[in-house]
Protein backbone atom coordinates (compact mmCIF):
# COMPACT_ATOMS: atom_id res chain seq x y z
CA UNK A 1 0.00 0.00 0.00
CA UNK A 2 1.08 3.63 -0.47
CA UNK A 3 0.43 6.77 1.53
CA UNK A 4 -0.86 10.03 0.15
CA UNK A 5 1.61 12.07 -1.87
CA UNK A 6 3.61 14.55 0.22
CA UNK A 7 4.74 17.83 -1.31
CA UNK A 8 8.35 18.62 -0.35
CA UNK A 9 9.04 21.45 -2.79
CA UNK A 10 7.93 22.95 -6.09
CA UNK A 11 8.60 19.70 -7.93
CA UNK A 12 9.74 17.29 -5.21
CA UNK A 13 7.26 14.74 -3.87
CA UNK A 14 7.36 11.73 -1.54
CA UNK A 15 5.32 8.56 -1.29
CA UNK A 16 5.71 5.98 1.48
CA UNK A 17 5.27 2.40 0.30
CA UNK A 18 4.69 -0.49 2.70
CA UNK A 19 3.65 -4.16 2.60
CA UNK A 20 3.66 -7.13 5.00
CA UNK A 21 6.95 -8.95 5.46
CA UNK A 22 5.05 -12.21 4.98
CA UNK A 23 4.32 -11.23 1.36
CA UNK A 24 8.01 -10.77 0.65
CA UNK A 25 8.95 -14.05 2.32
CA UNK A 26 6.25 -15.93 0.42
CA UNK A 27 7.42 -14.54 -2.91
CA UNK A 28 11.09 -15.24 -2.09
CA UNK A 29 10.27 -18.84 -1.19
CA UNK A 30 8.26 -19.24 -4.40
CA UNK A 31 11.17 -18.01 -6.53
CA UNK A 32 13.69 -20.13 -4.63
CA UNK A 33 11.65 -23.24 -5.46
CA UNK A 34 11.70 -22.26 -9.14
CA UNK A 35 15.46 -21.66 -8.93
CA UNK A 36 15.94 -25.04 -7.25
CA UNK A 37 14.61 -26.85 -10.32
CA UNK A 38 17.72 -25.90 -12.30
CA UNK A 39 20.26 -25.22 -9.51
CA UNK A 40 23.59 -27.06 -9.62
CA UNK A 41 25.97 -27.94 -6.80
CA UNK A 42 28.88 -30.38 -6.43
CA UNK A 43 27.65 -33.85 -5.44
CA UNK A 44 24.06 -33.24 -6.51
CA UNK A 45 22.23 -33.81 -9.75
CA UNK A 46 20.71 -30.70 -11.38
CA UNK A 47 17.38 -29.95 -9.71
CA UNK A 48 18.16 -32.08 -6.66
CA UNK A 49 20.07 -29.49 -4.64
CA UNK A 50 18.53 -29.04 -1.13
CA UNK A 51 16.44 -25.87 -0.78
CA UNK A 52 18.60 -24.66 2.12
CA UNK A 53 21.68 -24.74 -0.12
CA UNK A 54 19.79 -22.96 -2.89
CA UNK A 55 18.70 -20.32 -0.37
CA UNK A 56 22.27 -19.87 0.84
CA UNK A 57 23.53 -19.37 -2.71
CA UNK A 58 20.70 -17.36 -4.28
CA UNK A 59 18.67 -16.05 -1.35
CA UNK A 60 20.12 -12.53 -1.16
CA UNK A 61 19.90 -12.00 -4.91
CA UNK A 62 16.30 -13.24 -5.08
CA UNK A 63 15.24 -11.23 -2.04
CA UNK A 64 16.71 -8.09 -3.65
CA UNK A 65 14.88 -8.82 -6.91
CA UNK A 66 11.58 -9.34 -5.06
CA UNK A 67 11.94 -6.08 -3.12
CA UNK A 68 12.84 -4.15 -6.28
CA UNK A 69 9.87 -5.62 -8.14
CA UNK A 70 7.35 -5.00 -5.37
CA UNK A 71 8.56 -1.48 -4.57
CA UNK A 72 8.80 -0.53 -8.22
CA UNK A 73 5.32 -1.86 -8.99
CA UNK A 74 3.81 -0.20 -5.92
CA UNK A 75 5.46 3.12 -6.76
CA UNK A 76 4.23 3.05 -10.36
CA UNK A 77 0.71 2.17 -9.25
CA UNK A 78 0.69 5.00 -6.70
CA UNK A 79 2.07 7.54 -9.17
CA UNK A 80 -0.46 6.53 -11.81
CA UNK A 81 -3.32 6.64 -9.33
CA UNK A 82 -2.27 10.16 -8.29
CA UNK A 83 -1.90 11.07 -12.02
CA UNK A 84 1.70 12.20 -11.52
CA UNK A 85 4.20 12.57 -14.37
CA UNK A 86 7.41 11.41 -12.73
CA UNK A 87 10.59 13.10 -13.93
CA UNK A 88 13.69 10.92 -13.77
CA UNK A 89 13.99 8.08 -11.30
CA UNK A 90 12.75 7.99 -7.70
CA UNK A 91 15.20 7.78 -4.82
CA UNK A 92 13.95 4.88 -2.70
CA UNK A 93 15.24 4.35 0.83
CA UNK A 94 14.08 2.05 3.65
CA UNK A 95 11.96 3.85 6.23
CA UNK A 96 13.68 3.96 9.58
CA UNK A 97 10.60 3.36 11.71
CA UNK A 98 7.82 1.00 10.65
CA UNK A 99 5.37 -1.35 12.45
CA UNK A 100 6.51 -4.85 13.29
CA UNK A 101 6.13 -7.27 10.40
CA UNK A 102 5.92 -4.47 7.85
CA UNK A 103 8.48 -3.32 5.29
CA UNK A 104 8.27 0.39 4.45
CA UNK A 105 10.14 2.58 1.97
CA UNK A 106 10.18 6.30 1.22
CA UNK A 107 10.18 7.11 -2.50
CA UNK A 108 11.32 10.70 -3.12
CA UNK A 109 11.01 12.00 -6.66
CA UNK A 110 10.31 14.97 -8.89
CA UNK A 111 7.41 15.60 -11.22
CA UNK A 112 7.39 17.34 -14.58
CA UNK A 113 6.75 21.06 -14.24
CA UNK A 114 4.02 23.20 -15.68
CA UNK A 115 5.43 25.00 -18.71
CA UNK A 116 4.04 28.46 -19.39
CA UNK A 117 5.09 29.91 -22.74
CA UNK A 118 4.69 33.66 -23.09
CA UNK A 119 2.91 35.49 -25.88
CA UNK A 120 5.06 34.73 -28.91
CA UNK A 121 3.28 37.35 -31.01
CA UNK A 122 4.97 40.08 -28.99
CA UNK A 123 8.57 38.85 -29.15
CA UNK A 124 11.11 40.19 -31.65
CA UNK A 125 13.54 37.83 -33.36
CA UNK A 126 16.34 38.91 -35.67
CA UNK A 127 17.16 36.33 -38.34
CA UNK A 128 20.17 36.35 -40.64
CA UNK A 129 20.75 35.78 -44.34
CA UNK A 130 23.85 35.56 -46.51
CA UNK A 131 24.59 35.30 -50.23
CA UNK A 132 27.25 33.46 -52.18
CA UNK A 133 28.97 35.82 -54.63
CA UNK A 134 31.74 35.31 -57.19
CA UNK A 135 34.20 36.52 -54.55
CA UNK A 136 33.31 33.58 -52.28
CA UNK A 137 33.66 31.17 -55.20
CA UNK A 138 37.08 32.64 -56.00
CA UNK A 139 38.18 32.29 -52.36
CA UNK A 140 37.08 28.68 -52.34
CA UNK A 141 38.98 27.98 -55.54
CA UNK A 142 42.09 29.54 -53.98
CA UNK A 143 41.71 27.24 -50.98
CA UNK A 144 41.33 24.23 -53.27
CA UNK A 145 44.43 25.29 -55.21
CA UNK A 146 46.45 25.58 -51.98
CA UNK A 147 45.32 22.10 -51.00
CA UNK A 148 46.87 20.86 -54.24
CA UNK A 149 50.08 22.87 -54.03
CA UNK A 150 53.39 21.29 -54.98
CA UNK A 151 56.88 22.62 -54.30
CA UNK A 152 59.97 23.08 -56.48
CA UNK A 153 63.51 24.05 -55.61
CA UNK A 154 63.65 27.81 -55.66
CA UNK A 155 66.07 29.27 -58.18
CA UNK A 156 66.18 26.17 -60.40
CA UNK A 157 64.54 26.42 -63.80
CA UNK A 158 61.68 24.04 -64.47
CA UNK A 159 58.51 23.71 -66.51
CA UNK A 160 56.74 26.15 -64.15
CA UNK A 161 59.64 28.60 -63.87
CA UNK A 162 62.30 29.08 -61.18
CA UNK A 163 60.24 30.76 -58.43
CA UNK A 164 62.30 33.92 -58.50
CA UNK A 165 65.33 34.93 -56.43
CA UNK A 166 66.51 32.05 -54.17
CA UNK A 167 65.84 33.92 -50.97
CA UNK A 168 63.37 32.69 -48.32
CA UNK A 169 60.05 34.55 -48.46
CA UNK A 170 56.52 34.08 -47.20
CA UNK A 171 54.85 31.17 -48.99
CA UNK A 172 58.10 29.26 -49.42
CA UNK A 173 58.71 25.90 -47.79
CA UNK A 174 61.96 25.97 -45.87
CA UNK A 175 63.94 23.14 -44.31
CA UNK A 176 66.16 24.24 -41.46
CA UNK A 177 68.44 23.00 -38.72
CA UNK A 178 68.13 24.92 -35.48
CA UNK A 179 69.41 24.91 -31.95
CA UNK A 180 68.22 27.03 -29.03
CA UNK A 181 69.71 27.79 -25.64
CA UNK A 182 68.78 29.74 -22.53
CA UNK A 183 71.64 31.27 -20.58
CA UNK A 184 74.02 29.26 -22.75
CA UNK A 185 72.37 25.93 -22.00
CA UNK A 186 70.45 23.95 -24.63
CA UNK A 187 66.94 22.98 -23.54
CA UNK A 188 64.77 19.94 -24.43
CA UNK A 189 62.83 20.43 -27.66
CA UNK A 190 65.00 23.36 -28.71
CA UNK A 191 67.02 21.49 -31.32
CA UNK A 192 66.12 19.86 -34.65
CA UNK A 193 67.62 18.91 -37.99
CA UNK A 194 65.80 18.88 -41.31
CA UNK A 195 62.71 20.62 -39.89
CA UNK A 196 60.36 21.80 -42.69
CA UNK A 197 57.60 24.40 -42.54
CA UNK A 198 55.94 26.96 -44.80
CA UNK A 199 56.72 30.57 -44.05
CA UNK A 200 53.66 32.69 -43.33
CA UNK A 201 51.41 29.87 -42.10
CA UNK A 202 52.07 30.72 -38.45
CA UNK A 203 53.34 27.28 -37.41
CA UNK A 204 56.40 28.86 -35.84
CA UNK A 205 56.67 31.82 -33.48
CA UNK A 206 56.81 35.21 -35.28
CA UNK A 207 60.47 35.86 -34.33
CA UNK A 208 61.48 32.48 -35.76
CA UNK A 209 59.77 33.11 -39.08
CA UNK A 210 61.05 36.68 -39.30
CA UNK A 211 64.63 35.46 -38.82
CA UNK A 212 64.19 32.85 -41.58
CA UNK A 213 62.90 35.32 -44.16
CA UNK A 214 65.74 36.57 -46.37
CA UNK A 215 68.08 33.63 -45.86
CA UNK A 216 69.71 31.71 -48.72
CA UNK A 217 70.53 28.01 -48.65
CA UNK A 218 73.59 27.42 -46.47
CA UNK A 219 73.23 30.71 -44.59
CA UNK A 220 72.84 30.79 -40.80
CA UNK A 221 71.45 33.37 -38.41
CA UNK A 222 71.45 33.80 -34.63
CA UNK A 223 68.61 35.72 -33.00
CA UNK A 224 66.80 36.14 -29.66
CA UNK A 225 63.33 34.63 -29.23
CA UNK A 226 61.02 35.52 -26.34
CA UNK A 227 58.62 32.69 -25.50
CA UNK A 228 55.11 33.88 -24.56
CA UNK A 229 54.00 33.54 -20.93
CA UNK A 230 51.25 31.11 -22.04
CA UNK A 231 53.55 29.00 -24.24
CA UNK A 232 52.66 25.30 -24.10
CA UNK A 233 56.22 24.39 -23.07
CA UNK A 234 56.13 25.35 -19.39
CA UNK A 235 59.93 25.04 -18.96
CA UNK A 236 60.56 27.87 -21.43
CA UNK A 237 57.35 29.90 -21.13
CA UNK A 238 58.11 33.56 -20.43
CA UNK A 239 61.86 33.11 -21.04
CA UNK A 240 64.11 34.46 -23.80
CA UNK A 241 66.22 32.00 -25.77
CA UNK A 242 69.03 32.42 -28.29
CA UNK A 243 68.44 30.48 -31.51
CA UNK A 244 70.73 29.70 -34.40
CA UNK A 245 69.07 28.53 -37.62
CA UNK A 246 70.68 27.24 -40.80
CA UNK A 247 68.69 27.08 -44.03
CA UNK A 248 69.25 23.69 -45.66
CA UNK A 249 66.58 23.67 -48.37
CA UNK A 250 64.37 26.27 -50.05
CA UNK A 251 61.30 25.49 -52.18
CA UNK A 252 58.70 27.70 -53.76
CA UNK A 253 55.00 26.88 -53.95
CA UNK A 254 53.45 26.25 -57.34
CA UNK A 255 49.66 26.45 -57.34
CA UNK A 256 47.85 24.61 -60.11
CA UNK A 257 46.29 26.74 -62.81
CA UNK A 258 42.50 27.01 -62.90
CA UNK A 259 42.07 25.04 -66.09
CA UNK A 260 40.49 21.87 -67.41
CA UNK A 261 42.94 19.63 -65.52
CA UNK A 262 42.15 21.41 -62.29
CA UNK A 263 38.41 21.03 -62.92
CA UNK A 264 38.86 17.32 -63.61
CA UNK A 265 40.74 16.93 -60.32
CA UNK A 266 37.57 18.23 -58.62
CA UNK A 267 35.37 15.64 -60.28
CA UNK A 268 34.19 17.56 -63.36
CA UNK A 269 34.65 14.84 -65.96
CA UNK A 270 34.77 17.06 -69.05
CA UNK A 271 37.00 19.68 -67.42
CA UNK A 272 34.48 22.49 -67.92
CA UNK A 273 35.70 25.32 -65.64
CA UNK A 274 32.32 27.09 -65.73
CA UNK A 275 30.61 23.90 -64.59
CA UNK A 276 33.20 23.58 -61.84
CA UNK A 277 32.34 27.07 -60.60
CA UNK A 278 28.62 26.20 -60.69
CA UNK A 279 29.25 23.05 -58.65
CA UNK A 280 31.26 25.03 -56.09
CA UNK A 281 28.49 27.60 -55.86
CA UNK A 282 25.85 24.92 -55.26
CA UNK A 283 27.95 23.37 -52.49
CA UNK A 284 28.61 26.76 -50.89
CA UNK A 285 24.92 27.67 -51.04
CA UNK A 286 24.04 24.39 -49.34
CA UNK A 287 26.60 25.10 -46.61
CA UNK A 288 25.35 28.67 -46.22
CA UNK A 289 21.74 27.51 -46.01
CA UNK A 290 22.67 25.05 -43.25
CA UNK A 291 24.53 27.66 -41.23
CA UNK A 292 21.80 30.25 -41.68
CA UNK A 293 19.27 27.71 -40.48
CA UNK A 294 21.45 26.92 -37.44
CA UNK A 295 21.87 30.61 -36.57
CA UNK A 296 18.15 31.29 -36.90
CA UNK A 297 17.28 28.20 -34.89
CA UNK A 298 19.59 29.39 -32.13
CA UNK A 299 17.83 32.77 -32.12
CA UNK A 300 14.46 31.05 -31.77
CA UNK A 301 15.69 28.77 -28.99
CA UNK A 302 17.15 31.72 -27.10
CA UNK A 303 13.79 33.47 -27.38
CA UNK A 304 11.90 30.44 -26.09
CA UNK A 305 14.22 30.10 -23.10
CA UNK A 306 13.68 33.77 -22.22
CA UNK A 307 9.93 33.67 -22.84
CA UNK A 308 8.94 30.45 -21.10
CA UNK A 309 8.47 30.06 -17.36
CA UNK A 310 9.10 26.70 -15.70
CA UNK A 311 10.95 24.96 -12.90
CA UNK A 312 13.55 22.52 -14.20
CA UNK A 313 13.70 19.08 -12.50
CA UNK A 314 17.14 18.61 -10.94
CA UNK A 315 17.01 14.88 -11.59
CA UNK A 316 16.73 15.41 -15.35
CA UNK A 317 19.60 17.90 -15.28
CA UNK A 318 21.74 15.39 -13.37
CA UNK A 319 20.96 12.67 -15.92
CA UNK A 320 21.81 14.92 -18.86
CA UNK A 321 25.00 16.08 -17.13
CA UNK A 322 26.13 12.46 -16.92
CA UNK A 323 25.14 11.92 -20.55
CA UNK A 324 27.16 14.94 -21.73
CA UNK A 325 30.17 13.85 -19.70
CA UNK A 326 30.04 10.36 -21.19
CA UNK A 327 29.66 11.74 -24.73
CA UNK A 328 32.71 13.95 -24.15
CA UNK A 329 34.68 11.01 -22.79
CA UNK A 330 33.82 8.86 -25.82
CA UNK A 331 34.64 11.68 -28.24
CA UNK A 332 38.04 12.24 -26.64
CA UNK A 333 38.75 8.51 -26.63
CA UNK A 334 37.94 8.31 -30.35
CA UNK A 335 40.50 11.08 -30.91
CA UNK A 336 43.14 8.84 -29.36
CA UNK A 337 43.21 10.48 -25.92
CA UNK A 338 43.53 8.28 -22.83
CA UNK A 339 40.76 9.59 -20.57
CA UNK A 340 39.83 6.34 -18.84
CA UNK A 341 40.81 7.56 -15.38
CA UNK A 342 40.37 11.29 -15.94
CA UNK A 343 37.62 12.80 -13.73
CA UNK A 344 34.97 14.89 -15.45
CA UNK A 345 33.55 17.35 -12.87
CA UNK A 346 29.75 17.66 -13.26
CA UNK A 347 29.94 21.45 -13.06
CA UNK A 348 31.64 21.47 -16.48
CA UNK A 349 28.40 20.28 -18.08
CA UNK A 350 25.71 21.45 -15.65
CA UNK A 351 24.88 24.74 -17.38
CA UNK A 352 24.59 23.15 -20.81
CA UNK A 353 22.57 20.27 -19.39
CA UNK A 354 20.16 22.65 -17.67
CA UNK A 355 19.58 24.53 -20.94
CA UNK A 356 19.06 21.29 -22.88
CA UNK A 357 16.52 20.02 -20.35
CA UNK A 358 14.74 23.37 -20.25
CA UNK A 359 14.53 23.52 -24.05
CA UNK A 360 13.37 19.91 -24.22
CA UNK A 361 10.46 20.63 -21.88
CA UNK A 362 9.55 23.81 -23.78
CA UNK A 363 9.67 22.07 -27.17
CA UNK A 364 7.61 19.16 -25.88
CA UNK A 365 4.95 21.60 -24.69
CA UNK A 366 4.88 23.49 -28.00
CA UNK A 367 4.80 20.33 -30.09
CA UNK A 368 1.99 18.77 -28.08
CA UNK A 369 -0.16 21.90 -28.00
CA UNK A 370 0.24 22.72 -31.69
CA UNK A 371 0.64 19.31 -33.39
CA UNK A 372 4.16 20.05 -34.62
CA UNK A 373 5.30 16.43 -34.74
CA UNK A 374 7.54 15.38 -37.62
CA UNK A 375 5.47 13.94 -40.46
CA UNK A 376 6.74 10.99 -42.57
CA UNK A 377 6.85 13.08 -45.74
CA UNK A 378 8.90 15.75 -43.96
CA UNK A 379 11.38 13.17 -42.73
CA UNK A 380 11.75 11.70 -46.21
CA UNK A 381 12.27 15.16 -47.71
CA UNK A 382 14.99 15.90 -45.15
CA UNK A 383 16.82 12.65 -45.90
CA UNK A 384 16.56 13.32 -49.63
CA UNK A 385 18.12 16.72 -49.01
CA UNK A 386 21.00 15.05 -47.17
CA UNK A 387 21.38 12.63 -50.09
CA UNK A 388 21.86 15.34 -52.72
CA UNK A 389 25.56 15.66 -51.98
CA UNK A 390 26.20 11.90 -52.34
CA UNK A 391 26.90 9.91 -55.47
CA UNK A 392 24.17 7.34 -54.79
CA UNK A 393 21.18 8.97 -53.00
CA UNK A 394 19.41 5.61 -52.72
CA UNK A 395 22.14 4.33 -50.42
CA UNK A 396 21.61 7.34 -48.15
CA UNK A 397 17.88 6.62 -47.92
CA UNK A 398 18.63 3.00 -47.10
CA UNK A 399 21.18 4.08 -44.47
CA UNK A 400 18.59 6.06 -42.50
CA UNK A 401 15.51 3.90 -42.99
CA UNK A 402 17.37 0.71 -42.01
CA UNK A 403 18.12 1.99 -38.50
CA UNK A 404 15.43 3.33 -36.16
CA UNK A 405 17.93 5.39 -34.18
CA UNK A 406 19.21 7.16 -37.28
CA UNK A 407 15.66 7.84 -38.38
CA UNK A 408 14.85 9.22 -34.94
CA UNK A 409 17.72 11.69 -35.28
CA UNK A 410 16.22 13.02 -38.52
CA UNK A 411 12.76 13.16 -36.94
CA UNK A 412 14.20 15.26 -34.11
CA UNK A 413 15.73 17.69 -36.64
CA UNK A 414 12.43 18.01 -38.50
CA UNK A 415 10.54 18.52 -35.24
CA UNK A 416 12.89 21.34 -34.26
CA UNK A 417 12.47 22.91 -37.68
CA UNK A 418 8.69 22.73 -37.28
CA UNK A 419 9.01 24.55 -33.96
CA UNK A 420 11.31 27.18 -35.48
CA UNK A 421 8.94 27.84 -38.36
CA UNK A 422 5.98 27.99 -35.99
CA UNK A 423 7.66 30.52 -33.70
CA UNK A 424 8.96 32.65 -36.57
CA UNK A 425 5.46 32.64 -38.05
CA UNK A 426 4.02 34.13 -34.84
CA UNK A 427 6.77 36.51 -33.76
CA UNK A 428 7.90 39.86 -35.06
CA UNK A 429 10.91 39.07 -37.20
CA UNK A 430 13.53 41.17 -38.91
CA UNK A 431 16.25 39.97 -41.25
CA UNK A 432 19.88 41.06 -41.24
CA UNK A 433 22.35 40.35 -44.02
CA UNK A 434 25.72 39.18 -42.72
CA UNK A 435 29.02 38.69 -44.49
CA UNK A 436 29.85 35.26 -45.83
CA UNK A 437 33.08 35.08 -43.81
CA UNK A 438 31.26 35.99 -40.59
CA UNK A 439 28.70 33.27 -41.17
CA UNK A 440 31.24 30.62 -42.04
CA UNK A 441 33.28 31.53 -38.98
CA UNK A 442 30.32 30.89 -36.68
CA UNK A 443 29.27 27.56 -35.27
CA UNK A 444 25.78 28.04 -33.89
CA UNK A 445 24.23 25.14 -32.00
CA UNK A 446 21.02 24.85 -30.11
Amino acid sequence: MATAVETLGKLERRITISFPLTEVRAEVEKRLKVQAKTAKAPGFRPGKVPLKMVAAQYGYQIETEVLNDKVGRAFNDAANEAQLRVAGYPNIEPKQESPAGVLAFDATFEIYPEVVIGDLTTVEIETVKADVSDAEIDKTIDILRKQRVHFHTKGEAGEHGDGGEPVAANGDRVTVDFVGSIDGVEFPGGKAEGYAFVLGEGRMLPEFEAATVGLKVGEAKTFPLAFPEDYHGKDVAGKTASFTITLQKLEWAHLPEVDAEFAKSLGVADGDVAKMRDDIKVNLEREVAGRVKARNKEAVMDTLVKTATLDVPKSLVAQDTERLAEMTRQDMAQRGMNVKDVPFPPELFAEKAERRVRLGLILSQLVGENNLQAQPEQVKAQIEDFAQSYEDPREVLKYYYSDRRRLAEVEALVLEENVVNYVLGLSKTSSKAIAFDELMGSNAQA
